[in-house]
């Protein structure tokens, strides 16, 4: 087994390293999630905490690691006699970004269940993590139905799996920890609240900080055994203090005025529900308990809103995390000196990482725009030079305020990653019907399975009133849900468009409807063309946030490249095809249909666009065509692709032209 990095050596990230021991120290804060660019140590902090957990008993022969001094009474194991037990250390279980729903909870067998009444349970990785550490890497790509069984159960302490009225719990109580780098997507805020704590990592701009990274990662690689001894000794003190902290944790007071305090906090920041108040409660008590004091202070109290509330504060997906701390130490000074909690010890304490009360050094700025978008008027600051035809390149203007869109989909049904946009096969979703299952059974159509043993009970010698059922008969259902899309924006920022308050209006659509990709888990990519070519701003990606941002920084001007857009656009989803085969793609060309520059551009740009057609792919183009007199142009390229066309009023969801808008593309897939 490979000696794991020290946690005491990791350096900096004390507000990382803090939120992990304070979830170490009490549990029920409800873990912490870590989002952070590449290459900032998260999974090695996260993989070397486990060393530091202080041994588990667990009752001899138990798949649940209960608890011998109090075993869960309905321990499918169970129940368990008094007697042998036997000490091991705190597992740290992975749970892969690919793993099934059976993998995660545990699987029945269904066929032993229907032919023989018996509960035979295979325990999944939630109950292998019962009293220890539940590590994902990349939680923001796991499925969001994986994600909710993962938090329910840590949210509940238990895991349920039902299957046709079968039913097994067990104990899962965990440290669940969860990394992700926000330029590979979002999670959903909803699954963001059910984080208790979240930290940002980045790497650290002090030269003398990285090199001693880079020397300390270098020791451990050349001799890893060596270099863990030499740490043992500040890792058996952390040890230690989680064992005091953990004994101390009951102990600890949290007076009105504590609080008074976090009511006030969370309500000044206007956080939704009540988790967020709770969670702040836990942790203040944790950081009193691994500070060695019985009594919850103010400092506690500061460095628990830093630490709970950032990532409760986004109202929509392209809000960046962050807490205002002058306004923060406003609340507390307003609402402290109460019950003794305000202001008894300012000094933080020195020992631990973060101090049981420093502020996070690093992170955004809540105040900080999405991007730095010159006002009107102001130069360009991307360094370009305008455009040599169809007049000068003209600064990014700001998008106008985003709307709820139409839904628009791809027809036919897919078979794509799980998501909300177009119809598909899925593992969840209404039953559609059943066939032979391919490999283990997972989802058991009842009805069907009972169809078919029925005809051989005879035959099979069937003399009680239970049903002979045998591994032919069984059916697995097959059901129909919403997978996501590649929702693939080719943008025309040509002079034509360069009026601002089209151009805001056009942005403001394009924002509407990256929301809608973000709300429905699609994979977005931008594609813009002006002057004499076009260019990938942004290739397909999962994170909506970065669309967002080249999108605020769009510049226009000059000509209209309308045939290298689509031919650019057309080079992108043939790759992305090769990449993943299975995610349908949607074209959305924003234009309003011109096509100047080169030699015979509006034939060109025809020849491109029916390029789309052959291959089938779902296209739309949103018509921001504008004036009294309109040539239709749009329309004519909406039709060359196979597609269809809509105006930037069409595209409100609260217009009269319909409430849902198929794409027709000229081939349908087979269903």
């Amino acid at each position: 087994m490979t000696t794991p990095f020290p946690f005491t050596a990791v350096v900096g990230q004390d507000d990382l390293r803090l939120a992990l021991l304070l979830n170490a120290v009490s549990p029920a804060v409800g873990g912490v999630l870590v989002r952070g660019e590449k290459g900032t140590a998260k999974s090695t902090a996260v993989r070397a905490l486990s060393a530091l957990m202080p041994g588990v008993d667990v009752v001899s022969g138990c798949r649940f690691s209960c608890d011998p001094a109090g075993p869960d009474p309905a321990c499918p194991d169970g129940p368990h006699e008094p007697g042998a037990f036997e000490s091991r250390p705190a597992r740290m279980v992975e749970l892969p970004v690919g793993a099934s729903e059976d993998r995660l909870v545990g699987a029945l067998d269904i066929e032993r269940a229907l032919a023989e009444g018996v509960k035979a349970f295979e325990p999944g990785l939630l109950a292998d993590a019962h009293r220890g550490i539940l590590y994902v890497d990349e939680v923001n790509l796991l499925h969001d139905h994986l994600v909710d069984l993962l938090l329910d159960a840590a949210a509940m302490g238990a895991s349920y799996v039902e299957r046709e009225g079968v039913s097994v719990r067990h104990a899962a109580r965990f440290l669940l920890v969860g990394t992700m780098n926000p330029e590979e997507g979002e999670l959903r805020p909803q699954l963001l609240d059910r984080f208790g704590l979240t930290v940002e990592v980045a790497a650290s701009r002090e030269p003398d900080q990285r090199v001693e990274v880079v020397r300390r990662r270098l020791a451990y690689d050349d001799d890893p055994d060596g270099f863990a001894q030499r740490w043992a000794g500040e890792e058996s003190a952390v040890r230690a203090r989680i064992v005091a902290a953990r004994e101390l944790l009951p102990s600890v007071r949290l007076g009105d005025g504590a609080l008074r305090q976090i009511a006030a906090t969370c309500a000044a920041f206007e956080v939704d529900g009540m988790r967020a108040d709770i969670v702040m409660a836990r942790t203040a008590t944790a950081l009193a308990a691994w500070a060695g004091r019985t009594e919850v202070l103010a400092e506690d109290v500061r460095q628990a809103a830093l630490l709970a509330l950032p990532h409760r504060r986004r109202r929509n997906p392209f809000d960046a995390p962050g807490l205002d701390e002058d306004k923060l130490d406003e609340t507390l000074e307003e609402f402290g000196g109460q019950d003794g909690d305000g202001d008894d010890d300012p000094d933080p304490d020195p020992d631990g990482p973060g101090g049981g009360g420093q502020p996070p050094q690093d992170g955004p700025d809540d105040d900080s725009p999405a991007g730095d978008v010159p006002a009107q008027g102001e130069p360009s600051q991307d360094g370009q030079a305008p455009a040599a035809q169809g007049g000068g390149e003209q600064s990014p203007v700001r998008a106008a305020e985003p709307f709820r869109t139409k839904v628009l989909s791809v027809p036919g049904l897919g078979e794509g990653a799980a998501g909300r946009r177009s119809r598909a096969r899925t593992e969840h979703g209404r039953t559609t019907g059943s066939r032979r299952p391919r490999g283990a059974l997972t989802k058991l159509h009842l009805a069907a399975t009972v169809r078919a043993a029925a005809p051989h009970q005879r035959a099979r010698g069937r003399s009680g009133r239970g049903l002979v059922v045998r591994r032919d008969d069984l059916r697995q259902a097959t059901r129909e849900g919403r997978e996501g899309n590649l929702v693939l924006f080719v943008v025309d920022a040509s002079g034509s468009m360069a009026a601002r308050q089209r151009m805001s209006a056009v942005k403001g659509a394009v924002l509407s409807l990256l929301l809608d990709a973000y709300q429905r888990r699609d994979k977005v990519g931008l594609v813009t063309f002006r002057g004499s070519a076009a260019e990938v701003a942004l290739p397909p990606t999962s994170s909506v946030d970065a669309a967002a941002a080249r999108l605020e920084s769009l510049p226009t001007g000059g000509r209209t490249p309308l045939a290298a857009g689509l031919l650019r656009a057309h080079d992108v989803l043939r790759v992305e095809r090769l990449r993943d085969a299975a995610r349908r793609p949607l074209v959305v060309v924003v234009t309003d249909g011109r096509a100047t520059g080169g030699p015979e551009p509006v034939a060109l740009a025809g020849r491109a666009a029916r390029l789309f057609a052959a291959d089938g792919v779902a296209s739309v183009v949103v018509d921001c065509e504008a004036g009294p007199v309109r040539l239709g142009l749009a329309g004519q390229l909406a039709g060359e692709l196979g597609g269809t066309a809509v105006t930037l009023d069409e595209l409100r969801a609260d217009s009269i032209a319909g409430l849902v808008r198929d794409v027709q593309g000229t081939s349908r897939r087979a269903a």
